[in-house]
């Protein structure tokens, strides 16, 4: 990636990519008309072919958002990145370069370097709705050299607060220099950048008010970043600057892409020395050493592999991943990391104190309160040791609401409570108690809604349980209730949907497998390969589709992914009566998975990743179950191939008004904005509702 230089051209030694002369002025015009960024759409480049690594895809990082927030922490230590690499931040007022060890004496003690401040310019859907997915604090935190994997969510607010309070910005962890949010940062939610709705431009100045660098980056989904350069078919570039990869180690295969790419001249007097890192030009590396060994563009061309290989889905990215440079353990390992770290965040959000989420919603947590009602628990401790945690039994009191973790009244209810606090009510609404405060074990008979005395007699309540839908919804809210804290999440593809994969194979574990490992192997790198497609043909970015390149895309995946697990006990079945290989079976429930979340918009309340993205992760869980089911029990027959849907989305994204796509100016996000507020008064609870003004005005 480039930075813009006032002065002089440079070369970064670390990514081997130009930095060449061009006036700040000259830098592309922002548009002022958002409809104009459905274009990019049908105008991009297509790669070569979708082969990605998994674990690009799969990227473990904080909520809530991976095109919000994971993205824009990830650019900004890039940004810092390079200036430090090209010597900008060692530099003093006269622009005299110091030795790493000089610097090190001078930032201790002065500060009398050449940057004196960094701009941070937001467009487009970061800037509409930056604020409620903690965009600020992601850039902020990147730019004193942050990542999203590494980083201690739980330090995340207070780091950001203190850089608010003092006005001091740490860049690069050591360079110290004067920050104001309210002047340093700006936002354009009514101009979008030519590339991307999701644009950023990071400008740094000196003292006296002089442009020393310049850089736009485009956090296009799922945690990616590309800027100019590394646009459109360059998607393994993508993938290795964003992560800080040396491309001087990194295997062919992984390069394979590159061959597009038009390099401009890198003669430069801060070019590598002799002896020093050489980065092969990829022209000289022949197709079949530098091309992973099944590369496919298609669903079509990955069925027709799978075909002639005698091979599942699964299996054909793992051997594409071993050209990439990894080792059979490597990618053990990787993937039970990837598996480790979502479970977590499930067990996290099942067992959570806290009753509320962060926001100005007041949104409670649910997942805790669904997981108890469940009966029966996963993760020692939760169901069998003595706590303190809210109980479902009758009688369970806690003294402030503060101290529960309570179901949403079915009734609507706006009105004074009881001078104890609410007690728990049915997760459905159904065979709700009243709590007898005198004999608090007594048991008094359900209330019944409706009249008696009218000729059809109400429905007495009954409970009803639908084990698997109520794990699957469980598992998803739990995930994101994590995400939507700002805790460690895996882009799967991307925060906003990442409780819809978790969900489905922590069902098939407990559920269903008899080989944990060997199912949690099979449905990621299934999973992987759906998500190829689609962020080839298509978009992962809600800023470009919608929801339904977030959930639609997570719950495709996850279907295929169902679908390759229960296919594996009925292969040899299927062989023999249909004459059917399973990858078609599971193509076709991804298909099935993505056809029926066409058209879903992506309209958060608040800009926060909430309402109605949390219970759209649990619907997607269970209708990505539902798809796997319809495939098995369609023995080969469908009318529309995975590759049709895909570009069916692509069409549908591209019609979509820019209203629906992350902005929060239209649907959801100004019809149905209502928050729960606590209040107390003489010792009296009080739930009333209100109603909070949008974060960004619609223009």
């Amino acid at each position: 990636m480039s930075l813009l230089f006032r002065q002089r051209s440079l070369v970064s030694r670390r990514s081997n990519l130009s930095f060449f002369l061009r006036p700040f002025a000259s830098s592309r015009p922002a548009l002022t008309k958002l409809e104009r960024v459905s274009e990019n759409l049908q105008e991009r480049q297509l790669p070569e072919h979708a082969v990605i690594s998994t674990f690009d895809l799969f990227s473990i990082g904080v909520g809530p958002s991976s095109s919000h927030t994971v993205g824009p922490m990830r650019a900004g230590k890039i940004f810092i990145t390079d200036l430090k690499e090209l010597n900008v931040l060692a530099k003093d007022r006269h622009g005299t370069e110091h030795t790493p060890a000089i610097y090190a004496l001078i930032v201790a003690t002065t500060d009398a370097f050449q940057v004196a401040t960094v701009k941070i310019n937001l467009y487009g859907s970061l800037a509409a709705t930056g604020k409620g997915h903690h965009t600020p604090q992601a850039i902020l935190l990147g730019l004193e050299g942050s990542d999203p994997e590494t980083i201690i969510p739980t330090t995340i607010e207070s780091r950001y607060n203190n850089i608010l309070t003092d006005k001091l910005l740490l860049l690069g962890g050591d360079h110290r220099i004067h920050y104001d949010m309210d002047r340093d940062m700006l936002w354009r939610w009514d101009q979008v950048l030519p590339t991307h709705p999701n644009g950023m431009r990071f400008s740094a100045f000196d003292e006296d008010g002089n442009l020393l660098a310049t850089n736009e980056y485009y956090s296009v989904g799922g945690g990616f970043v590309v800027n100019e350069k590394t646009k459109g078919n360059l998607i393994f570039d993508e993938n290795l600057f964003y992560k800080g990869v040396d491309k001087s180690v990194v295997p062919p295969a992984r390069l394979h892409q590159m061959h597009s790419l038009t390099e401009p001249s890198l003669s430069s007097p801060s070019s590598e020395p002799s002896g020093g890192p050489f980065t092969p030009h990829v022209e000289s590396i022949s197709n079949d050493e530098a091309s992973p060994p099944y590369p496919f563009e298609s669903g079509n061309s990955l069925l027709a592999l799978t075909q002639k290989h005698n091979m599942t889905i699964a299996q054909i990215v793992y051997d594409n991943e071993k050209s990439f440079g990894y080792l059979d353990e490597d990618i053990h390992q990787k993937i039970l990391r990837i598996w480790s770290v979502m479970d977590e965040c499930i067990q996290t959000g099942v067992t959570a104190k806290v009753p509320t989420l962060p926001g100005r919603l007041g949104l409670r947590r649910r997942a805790p309160i669904l997981y108890r009602r469940l009966m029966r628990g996963f993760y020692p401790g939760v169901m069998s040791s003595p706590s303190n945690d809210p109980k479902i039994e009758a009688g369970s009191l806690p003294t402030a609401p503060s101290d529960l973790i309570d179901a949403p009244k079915s009734n609507g209810e706006n009105s004074v409570r009881s001078k104890q606090s609410p007690s728990f009510e049915s997760f459905a609404g159904a065979g709700a108690r009243s709590v007898n405060t005198a004999n608090p074990s007594a048991k008094r008979a359900p209330r019944v809604v409706g009249a008696f005395d009218h000729p059809l007699l109400p429905e007495p309540p009954r409970k009803t349980m639908i084990p698997a839908v109520d794990f699957l919804s469980c598992y998803a809210i739990a995930v994101n209730e994590v995400n939507a804290s700002g805790g460690r999440i895996v882009t799967s593809p991307t925060n906003g949907a990442a409780g819809v994969i978790p969900a489905v194979l922590k069902y098939i574990i407990e559920f269903i497998s008899d080989d944990p490992e060997k199912s949690v192997m099979t449905f990621l790198l299934t999973a992987s390969a759906i998500g190829m497609l689609f962020k080839r043909g298509s978009t992962i970015s809600a800023a470009e589709g919608g929801c339904q390149a977030e959930v639609g895309v997570a719950c495709s995946m996850a279907a295929g992914g169902f679908a390759a697990c229960m296919v594996c006990c009925l292969a040899i079945s299927f062989l023999i009566i249909f004459g059917k290989a399973s990858p078609e079976t599971v193509l076709q429930a991804a298909e099935i998975g993505i056809e029926h979340n066409l058209g879903l918009t992506c309209d958060p309340i608040d800009g926060l990743v909430q309402v109605p993205c949390i219970e759209r992760n649990s619907l997607g869980a269970v209708k990505a179950v539902t798809a796997a089911q319809l495939s098995l029990a369609s023995h080969g027959v469908y009318s529309v191939t995975l590759d049709e849907a895909i570009e069916a989305m692509r069409l549908t994204a591209s019609d979509m008004s820019v209203k629906y796509k992350e902005t929060s100016l239209s649907g959801l996000a100004v019809n149905m904005f209502i928050g729960i507020l606590w209040t107390k008064s003489d010792d009296t609870y009080f739930k009333t509702t209100v109603k909070i003004p949008l974060t960004v005005p619609a223009w």
